[in-house]
Formats: structure tokens, C-alpha cells, sequence
């Protein structure tokens, strides 16, 4: 793993983003400055300045449809100062501002980029919304009229999401019920279920890249996938902390959630008790398969870079990149998994290992995890295992016999005869 710390906002992180490409990466924080990055190395480009409210909570980038190379070229971002603005990219220039009665709290473009979704806040007697603008090509036929108003629940719209084809908008905030809305009449067309869904506020939603299902994330301490057409819950990820962020790898079958200990009590809390851990799950068996550790206070914001092989994590002033293989060997074990059946057991762990530590991820790790999710018989699956679990977690014990042979029983009593059972 090689991490890379990137210093610039002076106030807490609330949402990144990354271009289409993965080259640029944009973050808003509480300092009301969105900035841009090299995704790369972490060069900070440049600011845009232009809001003056607490903070810009959400932003999408608008690629232009008709440029051939795919630049982006717009940026978009709402404010607690009761605003959205539209920017160009390259100058930082404000080209729009879309102006509202209360607080803006997330944008996000539709495919195409003809439509832009923005919510606001419950502000002095208005009702939360849910507002769709028209985005038009050239900014001087700009307009600020709304194509739709929806009314919200009671309580804060967190965020809002296009559903497939556009066809739809999810919605998920303080009531900690997920909507679904037509995007053309406005009409509630579904909401999840009380009993199966969360049952505290809904901090975040992540789509698919197919649009097929969708990652909620609640400060009832779980993750949910759901089907978004039809809302019925897909698996449920259960964690020790509140839920700030939620994040769906592009290529694998990965989940990552961030969140932590509530800010107001971070103050007075170890990091350690604070869990700031970003986390990885496995889609598939609601398994935690990994995590990364270095931040010291609650994980706000989180973001696959396109090409799936790093993701992005904030919190406070500073965020972390890293490369996305490195937190597990999920990027080898599909690939050994995807091979047509020629390679012997042994040999598909053997592949598994080579591209595993090829991606800079530990011995241990990819010898714990690498037989467990190949297609092998038991006894060689719980071998490797062995050897993985005694590297990494009984090698620290060297000094200590009693606590070494402990934790050699644990490993094969215990974990790794429970993994080889879970995959058989």
C-alpha cells in the first residue's frame, strides 16, 4: 500500500469525486473552498472560489458530450449559502449560480449531463426539497428555473442519486427511509420497508455502475445494498461504528465503509477507540475482508477512482489515497477465480500469491486470504491459511511461548477451519 497524504482544506472534508478518467480528483470541505487534485501524486491544481457558506456538501463533474477526448469542463457544487453553482474546470470561473430559499445539501449530475438533481434543506418553515435543473450546453442559455419540484419528508435530504436510465431519483436522509421518485411527474413511486431497513438517519448513498443496486450507509452502524427498481434489500453489512460514508469498488465485488465515532466526542476519545478505519467487505458474503487505518477522526467521505484500483477516504483537513489492491488480494483471487479451470489447485494459489504481493500487499495477508477464496480442496486451502494466520498473527508472540502456541492452536481450530468451511 502507498498512501498518499494530501494537505489543503483548513475545515472538515464532506464529499470527493473523481473525474471520469480518474486523473482529477475533487474534494469540498467546511472551509467553502472546493478544490481540485492530481489523482496521481496529489498536486493540488487549484481552488474555486465563489461560496460563502459553511460548506459545500456535494459536487459532480459535467463531461462535455460532444468533445471527443472526454475533458471535463463543468464542476458543480451546493452551499449552506442557500446556493449551486456551475464552474468551468480549466479557469475556475463560476458560470452559474442556482439560487434557493434554504441550504443545498448534494448535487448530482444525471447520465448525459442534460439534468442536475440538487436537495435543500428544511430552512425557516420551507420544507426539505428535491430540485431538477436543466443543464444547458452553452451557460449563457443558462436558466434557474426548475423542471421539477418535489417536496421532501420531514427532516434533511442527505442525498440524492439518478436512478437507471434516469428514469427515477433516490432519496435517503434523516427519516431513515430510502425513496424512489419519477423524475418526469414526481410521483413517490416506492420507499423501503421500516422493519428491514435502517433505522437511524441515512448519511450516504453510492450507485452501482451498471445502476443496478445501490449502498446505503446510516449512523445506525450498517451498510445496505438494495435492487433500485424495485427497493427490495439485497444484503445487509454490519459494522461497530457509525456510517458516514459508503463507497462500491468499479471492478471487484468490494464494498468500503468510513465512518467513526461522532466528531463532537473525537476530542476526548484514543483515535484507536475512535474506529476511523475505513473498512472493505465482500459484496457477496457481508464478510470484512480488510481495512485501512491513519486517519484520527470520523471518516466523512469516500471515492473509488474509476479504474477500481484506488480509492479515496477524507476526514478533517486531509485525505488519503491509496491503490485499492492493496487492502486484500481480491484483485488476484478474481483473477485466478475468472481462469477457465486449467490451472491446478495449487497452482491457481500459487498465481493468486504472484500477482497478490505483485500489488505490494503483505505475505501474510495474501497467504491468509488468497487460499481461502480459490477453488481448491480443504486441506490445501487450510494449509495456506495456517501459515498466513501464524505470519500475521501469532509472529509477534515469538518471545512468549504459552501465547505463541495459543494463537497457533486459534489459528488452526478456529480461523481457518471456519474459512474453509464458510467457501465450501
Amino acid at each position: 500500500m502507498r498512501p498518499i497524504l494530501m494537505k489543503g482544506h483548513e475545515r472538515p472534508l464532506t464529499f470527493l469525486k473523481y473525474n471520469r478518467d480518474g486523473v482529477l480528483l475533487f474534494s469540498c470541505a467546511k472551509d467553502h473552498d472546493p478544490t481540485v487534485w492530481f489523482a496521481d501524486n496529489g498536486e493540488r491544481l487549484g481552488t474555486y472560489r465563489g461560496h460563502n457558506g459553511a460548506w459545500p456538501d456535494g459536487m459532480m463533474i459535467l463531461m462535455d458530450r460532444f468533445c471527443c477526448l472526454g475533458d471535463s469542463i463543468r464542476l458543480i457544487t451546493g452551499s449552506a449559502d442557500q446556493t449551486a453553482k456551475l464552474w468551468d474546470v480549466r479557469t475556475g470561473a463560476p458560470l452559474f449560480t442556482f439560487n434557493f430559499d434554504s441550504p443545498t445539501r448534494s448535487v448530482d449530475f444525471a447520465v448525459g449531463d442534460k439534468l442536475a438533481v440538487i436537495t435543500t434543506d428544511p430552512f425557516m418553515g420551507l420544507p426539505s426539497a428535491i430540485h431538477i435543473k436543466r443543464i444547458a450546453i452553452d451557460p449563457e442559455d443558462q436558466s434557474g428555473e426548475s423542471v421539477l419540484t418535489l417536496k421532501g419528508p420531514q427532516g434533511r435530504i442527505n442525498r440524492a442519486v439518478w436512478g437507471p436510465l434516469n428514469r427515477t431519483i433516490v432519496s435517503g436522509g434523516e427519516d431513515s427511509v430510502i425513496r424512489v421518485w419519477d423524475s418526469e411527474t414526481g410521483k413517490l413511486l416506492n420507499e423501503s420497508d421500516k422493519d428491514e431497513g435502517h433505522k437511524k438517519t441515512i448519511t450516504s448513498l453510492a450507485k452501482a455502475v451498471d445502476g443496478s443496486h445501490l449502498l446505503s450507509g446510516s449512523l445506525d452502524k450498517s451498510a445496505k445494498l438494495w435492487d433500485s427498481r424495485t427497493l427490495k434489500l439485497v444484503k445487509t453489512y454490519v459494522t461497530e461504528r457509525p456510517v458516514n460514508a459508503v463507497a462500491m469498488s468499479p471492478l471487484l465485488d468490494h464494498i468500503v465503509l468510513g465512518g467513526g465515532q461522532d466528531a463532537s466526542s473525537v476530542t476526548t476519545t484514543d483515535h484507536r477507540a475512535g474506529k476511523f478505519e475505513a473498512k472493505f467487505y465482500d459484496k457477496i458474503l457481508t464478510e470484512e475482508i480488510g481495512g485501512v487505518k491513519g486517519h484520527f477522526g470520523p471518516i466523512n467521505a469516500l471515492a473509488f477512482n474509476p479504474d477500481g484500483r484506488r480509492k479515496q477516504t477524507s476526514h478533517g483537513q486531509k485525505r488519503h489515497s491509496n491503490n485499492c489492491g492493496a487492502d486484500d488480494a481480491g484483485g488476484c483471487i478474481a483473477q485466478c477465480s475468472s481462469d477457465d479451470g486449467s490451472l491446478a489447485p495449487r497452482a491457481c494459489i500459487d498465481h493468486c500469491m504472484k500477482e497478490c504481493r505483485s500489488s505490494g500487499i503483505g505475505v501474510a495477508a495474501c497467504m491468509k486470504y488468497c487460499p481461502v477464496h480459490s477453488p481448491s480442496d480443504t486441506s490445501t486451502k487450510e494449509h495456506y491459511c495456517n501459515l498466513g494466520c501464524m505470519l500475521d498473527q501469532c509472529a509477534k508472540f515469538t518471545g512468549d511461548e504459552k501465547r505463541m502456541t495459543d494463537c497457533v492452536f486459534k489459528c488452526r481450530k478456529f480461523h481457518c477451519k471456519i474459512s474453509a468451511k464458510i467457501v465450501e
